[in-house]
């Protein structure tokens, strides 16, 4: 007996059910009718690039907002120095004469050799040695050397008087001028206390100055010879003692200033010798009266 082949008891609606069931796997998906297929589908109308970019895991979004996070700030970055350099102005930034002015040209600075002024202290000027500056009207050439009167020429203790006087004068006349040689000339080179005023003067002057110191003979105390047996004392020599009264002045020490106009008294005592011709100073002493 003859079998009939199996297709043949299928009818029409079975056969298409199996022809579904057998056909390929790949061909149900290009169909479009696997289950979850349907979800990653791109909306109608996308582009596929634009949404093969945006379909990303986390990780890779993370690295392109870094990337267009460095991208702005380096778009910033240029504006900002441009504005700096003056390529471009600011935001809002209306042009005009200062934002035209090259950003390299230096401001000018306050300082003494820009305005013309020179450097004071205390109403004087600093000089370049940074010792105040003298004033002018003061100057040591101001100051006329003493000179010798005919009295203190002649070998008497009148002689001897007027040259202590001039002696007197010449020791005035180196504290206003630092010029001292003229009395040195008129000591004897062993006198302690000549050397000793020459020296507190030369120091004076070396970082300073000073002017308008006065002394003016008020009494002759003593006047007469001076023996050698007293000790230490050469021929021909007159004692002179004088009561005088001094004003110091205005003394500089670098950038110090000190006046003292007070008025004091004092004793000078001075021995006068007579020695080649002329009087000079052998020995002295300056005693003010509030030492006494």
């Amino acid at each position: 007996m003859t079998v009939p082949p199996l297709f043949d008891h299928l009818d029409t609606e079975d056969e298409d059910q199996l022809r579904h069931d057998a056909a390929p796997r790949d061909a149900l998906f290009e169909a479009g009718s696997g289950p979850g297929v349907g979800d990653d589908n791109p909306p109608a109308g996308a582009h596929p690039r634009l949404w093969a970019w945006l379909h990303v895991e986390p990780f890779y979004w993370t690295m392109r907002v870094v990337y267009v996070c460095l991208a702005a700030g380096a778009v910033f970055a240029v504006y900002i120095n441009g504005v700096a350099e003056g390529w471009w102005h600011a935001w809002g930034e209306k042009p005009g004469v200062a934002a035209t002015t090259p950003a390299t040209q230096p401001a000018p600075t306050a300082s003494a050799s820009a305005s013309g002024e020179a450097a004071m202290s205390g109403g004087y000027q600093i000089g370049p040695d940074g010792v105040l500056v003298r004033p002018a009207q003061f100057a040591a050439d101001t100051y006329t050397q003493p000179e010798l009167p005919e009295e203190a020429k002649e070998n008497t203790e009148r002689g001897a008087e007027a040259a202590a006087e001039h002696y007197l004068a010449l020791l005035i006349y180196a504290w206003n001028t630092g010029d001292t040689q003229p009395l040195a000339d008129m000591s004897d080179p062993s006198s302690e206390f000549a050397s000793s005023y020459i020296r507190d003067i030369d120091t004076a002057y070396e970082n300073g100055w000073i002017y308008g110191t006065e002394s003016k003979v008020l009494h002759v105390f003593r006047l007469e010879p001076v023996g050698e047996e007293q000790g230490n004392v050469q021929a021909n020599t007159i004692g002179v003692k004088l009561q005088i009264s001094s004003v110091e002045g205005v003394t500089c020490q670098g950038q110090k200033i000190t006046v003292n106009k007070h008025e004091y008294t004092s004793t000078l005592s001075l021995f006068m010798t007579w020695k080649d011709g002329r009087w000079i100073e052998t020995q002295g002493r300056m005693i003010s009266e509030n030492e006494k």
